[in-house]
């Protein structure tokens, strides 16, 4: 083990990444101190760190983004060293200056790198200097409506919004027409300010059919970077990536050397140190722009240690501890191809809505070659609105590109998720589909492809209530007597004397039921089934379905009313946009609510009237709670559309 100049590391992070860092932390017989929100009292990386600090409050500017709090953590806890992983404060470059000042070293760049690339505006005018190649745009100072208004009629449409401060698809949208820039730049400057505490945006050109390559770059103190390969992001949803594989599929070797050469470039022109990736947008004729550069720990970083077998956060803590990187560029392996997903709590159904509550069921594949989980969850935790809806990454190397890709899939087919939505399924068609199969992808995929990634669940038919039924009966547990062990009286398996074993059932599975006498030995087997409490989750056409057992005389709970709208996930509310007596029309946004860092307007669902406005800005919302109702036509829905 080499020798650093800490032996305690402070994480400012949380969830999957933060028990990545910990592992790695723990092989090189490092300490690590994992602070947490009140949310997060019993999370999973409190769990494994070797110490732990709180640091009240659930929101992430109470906890997670209070810079002053975590120097504190970091004092009290003995710790030299804070690593920021990604998201929350990994790419401010305040948090860096704060540390350095503290006397704690920061596991990255220094403050002026990550203020020069940190953000997307100051990143483009180095590289436009350098001669990178960029997307035709604006990222000037100036922030007023009008400016950014007189820029996007200069550039054009379509045009893409962006956060000048951060990624993942917070603070982006894409405006096709000037009548929804004004509505489109309010809402992406209160998503950036949400998520990055800077309003500030910049506007590109949307380029469209354009495949999103990143590359990985790794920098020491003595001056030496290098690059470790390519990887392909081009499979997304909500501007956030779902899907990254490594190498990148159908590069030419010559194009792939231009790229990486490009990246170490960007990355010497800031004298930057550690790990970064430089992400560029590649259109169909072969011709790259420079789009962004992270200055942290990517969160699909796994792929390319799957085909370098190096350990990335290892590598990230030497060279904070001022040890060089020993390989040249010739030297850096790449082996055979890796793919990750991401495993998101969401509906893919509802525009991908994320989702919170209890995580009922939660199992992960088996670990084997060429297997591998990153998570941050367990089963029973509730999974909180505050923060990112990711509970893991599922990662799989091979020898080529199928390989790899069968064998995720297989891992996707181990892996059970219940109690609420997840994009399990999605993953699972995206895989399959014959267009992924054959490398025919770019950022438009999930779009092009949503007839078949996103077709509902199929009818449940009586194969499935048989296989409910037999899953439901199996899972039964048996209650001998005490006074007498051998009872057939006590046992639940339906049997009678001289007659076949039979039960008489209702199951309810969401809102349909079915009744039946079933004999246990004409039901089919079982099958691979989990039994959580009163609920048994059985799988039915890629998802996990929760089925319960209810008294057929026993009424149903009535429906909410027409004329209310429901929050459709926990969440807080922005901003209402009407108030009671104004008449709206169908497909009017009505409020925006906030999830996850995320906006989602609620629209009406027909023509009305606003009979009632049952929540107020700033209020926390539950999944279900009546918002707004309306007086409307008869025949209209009852569930608001979002967006």
């Amino acid at each position: 083990m080499p020798q650093v100049m800490f032996d305690t590391l402070l994480i400012a992070n949380r969830g999957e990444i933060a028990c990545r860092i910990i592992r790695s932390a723990r092989a090189m017989g490092i300490t690590s101190v994992a602070v947490y929100s009140e949310t997060d009292r019993d999370a999973q990386h409190v769990r494994l760190a070797d110490r732990t600090v709180a640091l009240s409050g659930s929101r992430p500017a109470d906890s997670y983004l209070d810079i002053d709090k975590l120097i504190a953590a970091a004092k009290a806890s003995g710790a030299q060293a804070v690593h920021p992983g990604y998201g929350f404060l990994a790419e401010n470059a305040d948090f860096a200056a704060a540390c350095e000042q503290a006397g704690l070293t920061f596991v990255g760049p220094s403050a002026t790198a990550i203020a020069a690339m940190g953000s997307k505006s100051s990143a483009k005018a180095l590289m436009a200097e350098a001669g990178v190649p960029l997307v035709p745009g604006y990222h000037g100072a100036a922030q007023d409506t009008a400016s950014l208004r007189a820029a996007a009629q200069q550039i054009g449409y379509p045009l893409l919004l962006k956060a000048s401060a951060g990624g993942g698809g917070k603070g982006m949208k894409v405006v096709r027409a000037d009548a929804e820039l004004d509505d489109a730049l309010a809402s992406a400057q209160r998503e950036a300010q949400s998520a990055f505490g800077d309003p500030q945006l910049l506007l590109e050109k949307y380029l469209e059919r354009t495949r999103h390559i990143e590359v990985q770059v790794l920098a020491d103190q003595q001056g030496h970077c290098c690059y470790l390969h390519d990887r392909d992001c081009s499979i997304q949803r909500r501007h956030q990536k779902v899907l990254e594989e490594a190498p990148a599929p159908g590069l030419s070797a010559e194009l792939r050397r231009q790229m990486g050469e490009a990246a170490v470039r960007a990355a010497q022109a800031i004298d930057y140190v550690g790990a970064g990736t430089i992400e560029f947008l590649l259109d169909p004729d072969g011709h790259f722009y420079f789009m962004e550069m992270n200055t942290r720990l990517q969160v699909e970083h796994p792929v390319t240690e799957a085909i370098t077998g190096l350990d990335l956060v290892a590598w990230q803590l030497r060279i904070a501890a001022g040890e060089p990187f020993p390989l040249q560029q010739a030297e850096i392996p790449c082996r055979g191809h890796a793919m990750e997903v991401r495993l998101y709590a969401e509906d893919p159904q509802q525009d991908f809505l994320p989702a919170s509550g209890c995580l009922t069921l939660y199992r992960e594949p088996s670990p084997g070659p060429g297997r591998r989980v990153d998570s941050g969850v367990r089963e029973g935790e509730l999974i909180s609105p505050w923060y990112d809806p990711m509970l893991a990454k599922l990662i799989a190397w091979g020898d080529n590109r199928d390989q790899a890709r069968l064998r995720l899939l297989a891992m996707l087919d181990e892996t059970a998720v219940g109690g609420l939505k997840s994009n399990l399924r999605l993953l699972k068609q995206l895989l399959a589909h014959p267009a992924f199969a054959a490398a025919d992808v770019d950022t438009g995929f999930i779009p092009d492809h949503q007839a078949a990634l996103l077709a509902p669940l199929a009818p449940l038919d009586s194969a499935f209530w048989a296989q409910a039924a037999s899953a439901w009966l199996q899972s039964l547990p048996e209650h001998p007597r005490q006074d007498d062990p051998q009872s057939p009286w006590a046992l639940r398996n339906g049997w009678q004397l001289g007659l076949p074993a039979n039960i008489r059932l209702t199951l309810q599975q969401g809102e349909q039921q079915e009744s039946g006498c079933f004999t246990l030995s004409d039901l089919p087997a079982a099958g691979r089934h989990y039994r959580c409490g009163d609920q048994v989750f059985v799988p039915w056409d890629g998802d996990w379905l929760a089925v319960q057992q209810r008294d057929p005389l026993a009424s149903r709970a009535q429906a909410a009313p027409a004329g209310d709208l429901n929050a459709p996930m926990n969440a807080s509310v922005v901003r209402l946009l009407v108030q009671v007596g104004d008449a709206v029309t169908t497909g009017q946004a009505l409020l925006v609510l906030e999830a996850m860092k995320m906006e989602h307007s609620l629209r009406a669902p027909a023509d009305g009237v606003v009979s009632a406005v049952i929540c107020q800005e700033g209020a926390m919302v539950t999944e279900g709670q009546t918002l707004i109702s309306l007086d409307e036509d008869s025949d209209a829905s009852n569930q608001p559309t979002t967006d």
